[in-house]
């Protein structure tokens, strides 16, 4: 369950990355906020997202992008029941 407390600060934290205009202040925020890994972790969930999205197979996924079969697995669970920000984040990078 997310508190109050946390909520305010995911908002606080969406609204932070909202007020970022270019991708170089974007870069900055996230080396600031996040480890290497952290960043490396969310760039290849989207990259999974892209491929299953181009109906790519779990094994060329891995393959390609050295997520596990959990990871793939979650990110199309998103895709197919989540809130579709993976789908308006895709769409608006074509």
């Amino acid at each position: 369950m997310i508190s109050d407390k946390d909520r305010k600060n995911m908002k606080q934290f969406y609204n932070a990355i909202l007020t970022l205009k270019t991708e170089d202040e974007v870069a900055k925020f996230f080396d600031d906020v996040a480890t290497i890994k952290e960043v490396l972790d969310l760039a290849s969930r989207l990259e999974v997202a892209r491929m299953l999205t181009e109906k790519k197979v779990f094994s060329e996924i891995s393959k390609e992008t050295g997520a596990s079969s959990a990871t793939i697995s979650r990110v199309n669970k998103c895709l197919n029941y989540g809130d579709g920000g993976y789908k308006t984040a895709l769409d608006r990078l074509k």
